[in-house]
């Protein structure tokens, strides 16, 4: 099996102007009451039986597939074990772009056309707060009960995940270039140290670079507050004043690093993964402060024809045997545990070597300092945008 170019940076865009996304995604932001859709009116009479199939929208590049063939291995085994046939479609391309395609529907109690999604769970705490996905029911998923990581459990938004489960993980930390550098790299701290002036960058997106820096201050990310949040912010627009910060980065930090136009930055566990097979002296550090985990999450939108389906397709994914296939092909941070075995065992070396790779399987002393921020709530996005927009100059 063979990893393919690290989709997150396209998949992890979000919120960068006010009003970004329309009018659906303002509805959204500020938790307008009639958007929201109250538990009696998320189900309709579920077509699962009569009609075995499934409707999955996933982003590009974010499922094991043959190079010979262009099938889908795992969804192949799904549907050669159940019957269940798959529509899958690579239409995501971004959690705001995503929102405003299927708002309207969600919004006018009417079927989106798709019996499983997966967004980032910054954007999954929208949907959950709106009451516009179905929760799910565990009987049918023994596996995600069995399987699913306990770091994962419990997000803020969503306690004891009952209405998503993670499809991939990751962990935002901080990059660098071990030999341009010259030294380690081990605190948040350290990116403020006077020999990187100039050769750092922050990540552009407020819910991307936020719990980081907050981490940085020694803050509880899981219960931080709005105080918390404006002390972050002083002190990011003390290092942009002094020209300490390059510059605000997408996805494109990966090139900067790469060229050693900047020597460190922040970045998601599953870039450095790709950058590592051509330079390894890129080194990637969860801080000793801390390192946020998150998700993308699979979730079953309100009005879906075929919810039993989906459950099943989800608990597929959280077989030991079958979320490995799929880790050793995207390179995330599994969110089976159990995974990790299968791999080591698998009897080919390459393979067998990525279940000791941490940004795959983090081990103990890395899963000690990984923490799932709250999430930014509809009343304190606004202001909280503007003032980071301003600081990033978006």
């Amino acid at each position: 099996m063979t990893a393919t170019s690290d989709p997150i940076p396209s998949r992890r865009s979000l919120l960068r102007a006010l009003g970004a996304g329309g009018a659906g995604l303002a509805l959204a932001g500020c938790g307008v009451p009639p958007a929201r859709v109250s538990p009696a009116d998320r189900a309709r009479p579920d077509l699962s039986r009569g009609e075995r199939r499934v409707d999955f929208a996933n982003w590009p590049l974010y499922i094991d597939t043959d190079e010979d063939t262009s099938r889908r291995p795992t969804l192949d085994a799904f549907t050669r074990r159940t019957g269940i046939s798959v529509r899958y479609r690579e239409e995501i391309n971004d959690n705001d772009e995503f929102f405003g395609k299927i708002s309207p529907s969600l919004i006018n109690h009417q079927e989106t056309g798709r019996d499983l999604i997966v967004v980032s769970d910054w954007m999954a705490a929208r949907f959950v707060r709106l009451g516009w996905v179905q929760e799910m029911d565990r009987d049918r998923q023994p596996q995600v009960e069995r399987q699913l990581d306990p770091l994962l459990r419990t997000p803020a938004f969503d306690e004891g995940r009952r209405f998503t489960v993670p499809w991939q993980s990751g962990i935002t930390g901080i990059a660098y270039d071990r030999r341009r550098l010259g030294r380690e790299i081990r605190s948040t701290n350290d990116l403020w140290a006077d020999d990187l002036r100039g050769k750092v960058t922050l990540l552009s997106g407020l819910d991307e670079a936020f719990a980081l820096l907050m981490q940085g201050d020694g803050v509880d990310v899981t219960r931080w507050r709005a105080d918390d949040f404006h002390r972050m912010c002083d002190r990011v627009e003390r290092l942009v004043r002094d020209r300490h910060i390059r510059r605000f980065t997408g996805n494109d930090y990966i090139k900067d690093l790469s060229t050693g136009d900047v020597l460190a930055c922040q970045a998601y566990s599953g870039d450095v993964i790709q950058l590592q097979a051509d330079n390894p002296n890129i080194a990637f550090v969860v801080p000793e402060e801390g390192g946020e985990l998150w998700a993308e999450s699979l979730m079953i939108p309100n009005r879906a024809r075929h919810k039993a389906n989906a459950e099943a397709l989800i608990d597929h994914y959280y077989q030991p045997e079958v979320a490995a296939e799929l880790a050793a092909w995207v390179n995330y941070v599994c969110p089976v545990p159990a995974a990790r075995d299968v791999l080591a065992s698998s009897g080919d070396e390459e393979t067998a070597a990525l279940a000791e790779d941490p940004l795959i399987f983090p081990d103990d002393a890395m899963r000690s300092r990984l923490a799932i921020a709250r999430d930014i709530t509809g009343d304190e996005r606004t202001e909280f945008a503007r003032r980071w927009n301003a600081l990033a100059g978006l």
